[in-house]
């Protein structure tokens, strides 16, 4: 009897510690960034305080290009992407295996059989077909920091891969105490020299800024427009914030449902209460890095010297523009987020490329629009065979109108003139859509030694947010 209870304990011990070692990893995490331990389903490091979402992408394994995927395939949607036009839900052959759920498209895995008609409906490129559940990105190399490879260079916002407000505002706060951290170790740069550079007034280059102006750094904040220019152009007409959003030296921000013209007033308050200095008109044209440890920044207006630079420029790069007279307006858009916006509105869609048919293509498909594709060209030699099919399609059906060799010549508040035929028509419009390319950013950070990375993320909604 004493040998069966002794047998039975050291099995059941035996079996708990196997438990116990197999449920740690589940339980508890790393902090990318101070590396304590944090919980299973925490939104926050307990000891840092910094949302783990703002780490996604950083502590994302690196892609293998050889590696293929393996199990049953699906449809994958990238939830950055996804501009809820809804246009893959009627594509899907399986009823219900991908729905629309507020403002993201979802799919069901016991339902969806890989047919991969979601992906092809899909106008801008959102959803894929595979076994897993990540989708890949490309982004600047680096770490937890936000610094790159090329050190005291850092990259936050969406030039590093995350395009959500409440992320963009930590990364800059990081990057920015990364910075002061040093400054406090090594001292402030010498006269004539800056701590840090900070380029791009969004919402990581301002938390940036108020970051270095509540811990009185040396700093210099560059905008290549105004700061109503990078409101404006951001790419919906609404921001939906689930939560507050923390700025430094201000504390929370709360702008639920916002218009950009809130938004625009909000960063306005923030500014002007803070104190914080904005140099605009700057557009950054070269940053140098000589032998030491020291940048040249040069912009339009002239150089600046710095021992760090933190990159918030937004991931859209420089868009090209018309140069036509009322672009400056609030109607006109270079990039789009959210199509549904767009229903029951008066559109005009400039540009004969891959981004300029899917746009019209996608706001054809919500209800109420009323969607003109105007190309300076008569035919579309730059876009993707398969674009070029769903235009026509759509042509056809009547679902949008395509005006070849026309061009756009002014744009007001209620109208647009368009030539067309030896002729300037004036006609009734609420939205401008320019999709004639840009300067690529990650062009731009190569150039200056930025190492840029495939990376796998794992798909996550991230929580309603702009």
């Amino acid at each position: 009897m004493l040998w069966t209870w002794i047998g039975f304990l050291a099995l059941t011990a035996f079996l708990v510690v196997r438990h116990v070692r197999k449920a740690e990893p589940t339980r508890s995490a790393r902090c990318a960034r101070c590396q304590a331990a944090v919980p299973a389903g925490a939104q926050r490091c307990p000891r840092c305080g910094v949302p783990t979402q703002v780490f996604e992408v950083v502590s994302a394994d690196a892609a293998d290009t050889d590696e293929e995927d393996t199990g049953a395939v699906h449809a994958v949607v990238r939830s950055d992407m996804c501009v809820g036009c809804g246009a893959c839900v009627p594509a899907c052959p399986v009823e219900g295996a991908i729905r629309m759920e507020g403002k993201l498209a979802l799919v069901d895995l016991g339902l969806c059989a890989g047919h991969g008609s979601c992906a092809e409906a899909c106008p801008v490129g959102a959803i894929h077909v595979g076994a897993g559940s990540a989708h890949r990105v490309e982004v600047p190399l680096v770490d937890a920091g936000f610094e790159s490879n090329v050190p005291g260079l850092f990259v936050v916002g969406e030039l590093g891969g995350r395009g959500l407000i409440k992320n963009a505002v930590n990364e800059g706060k990081i990057a920015a105490e990364a910075v002061a951290a040093r400054v406090a170790a090594d001292g402030h740069a010498p006269d004539g020299i800056q701590d840090v550079v900070i380029v791009g007034s969004g919402p990581s280059g301002i938390s940036a800024g108020l970051e270095s102006h509540r811990r009185e750094i040396r700093y210099v904040l560059l905008e290549q427009g105004t700061l109503a220019d990078t409101i404006r152009k951001y790419p919906r007409h609404k921001l939906l914030l689930a939560e507050p959003i923390s700025v430094p030296l201000y504390g929370d921000l709360w702008v639920a449902d916002a218009t950009k013209e809130d938004l625009l007033g909000a960063w306005e308050t923030v500014i002007a209460s803070t104190g914080l200095r904005v140099h605009t008109e700057h557009r950054v044209e070269t940053i140098a890095h000589d032998e030491g440890d020291v940048f040249d920044v040069t912009t339009t207006q002239g150089t600046f010297r710095t021992r760090h630079v933190i990159l918030a420029m937004g991931r859209r790069g420089t868009p090209r523009r018309l140069g036509v007279p009322g672009e400056e307006l609030d109607k006109v858009f270079y990039d789009v987020a959210e199509m549904e916006e767009f229903a029951g509105r008066r559109v005009i869609v400039v540009g004969g490329g891959d981004s300029a048919l899917e746009s019209a293509i996608g706001m054809a498909n919500q209800p109420g629009a009323e969607v003109i594709l105007s190309y300076r060209k008569s035919t579309f030699d730059r876009a993707k065979p398969r674009n070029v099919e769903k235009l026509d399609a759509a042509e056809r059906a009547g679902r949008l109108r395509v005006w070849r060799e026309s061009q756009v010549r002014a744009i007001r508040p209620d109208e647009v003139d368009v030539e067309m035929e030896g002729a300037v028509r004036t006609i009734p419009n609420d939205d401008v859509v320019i999709r004639i390319g840009g300067v690529a950013p990650y062009d731009f950070l190569r150039k200056i030694g930025i190492e840029i990375v495939k990376k796998d993320v794992t798909a996550s909604d991230g929580g309603a947010d702009a």
